[in-house]
């Protein structure tokens, strides 16, 4: 990739990063370009935004569960 390739990827990314915070998607910079990548690999969009929300809703529970345990 040249320079002028990279520093438009990076635009790209704060503009998607921004949209993101607008959105409060709670997406890190990292999470998003992986996103990106997967997308641009051919994964579905729409299967991928449901793993996403998938793993957050497992992640919440098994962070309620670790505060039930550390309480007791």
């Amino acid at each position: 990739m040249d320079h002028a390739a990279v520093q438009q990827a990076s635009e790209a990314l704060e503009i998607v990063y921004e949209i993101s915070n607008l959105l409060d998607t709670g997406l890190s910079k990292e999470e998003l370009s992986i996103l990106i990548a997967l997308i641009e690999n051919g994964v579905n969009p729409e299967a991928l935004a449901a793993v996403v929300q998938e793993v957050r809703r497992e992640a919440a529970v098994l962070q309620a569960a670790r505060t039930d345990v550390n309480q007791q």
